[in-house]
């Protein structure tokens, strides 16, 4: 089956791409949740003023993600965790916990945009990243200390 993305999908492709799925997979995940419709001649033409709207809101908001980013790129963030033998932490440092740190500073990010390439266990300062927008990426210092 052929469908139209409407919205980016991680695993698939981005918003205005023609797929191929399976029919299960476009007929009862996709479509009833918006995030495609079947490839059809007047689905082009809707697509092709779907894709100038997102255009437009894209770089209006690519702008102001890079601002955000701007600013991001001076924090830094301390996270206390319990520490073992050896410097070895009980447990790792989460996304979840960065975003809650950042809320500190008024900044809301979701969990789900920042990205940890290794898991943090040690003590330490890191580097951890923070995509904001397809293009726009921030990197923010992560400071691991020991509660004690």
């Amino acid at each position: 089956m052929k469908v139209i993305l409407r919205k980016d999908v991680t695993t698939l492709g981005r918003i205005g791409e023609i797929v191929t799925v399976k029919d299960g997979y476009g007929r009862n995940y996709l479509i009833p949740r918006n995030y495609a419709y079947y490839a059809t001649p007047s689905a082009m033409r809707t697509l092709e003023v779907e894709k100038k709207q997102y255009a437009k809101r894209l770089a209006k908001e690519k702008s102001t993600f890079e601002s955000l980013a701007l600013e991001l790129a001076d924090k830094q963030v301390s996270i206390a965790m319990k520490v073992g033998e050896e410097g070895k932490l009980y447990g790792s440092v989460t996304p979840a916990m960065i975003a809650q740190e950042l809320t500190i500073f008024g900044y809301d990010i979701d969990k789900r945009l920042i990205h940890i390439e290794e898991p943090i266990r040690s003590l330490g300062v890191f580097d951890v990243k923070i995509k904001l927008h397809p293009d726009v990426v921030a990197t923010i210092k992560v400071w691991v200390i020991s509660e004690e």
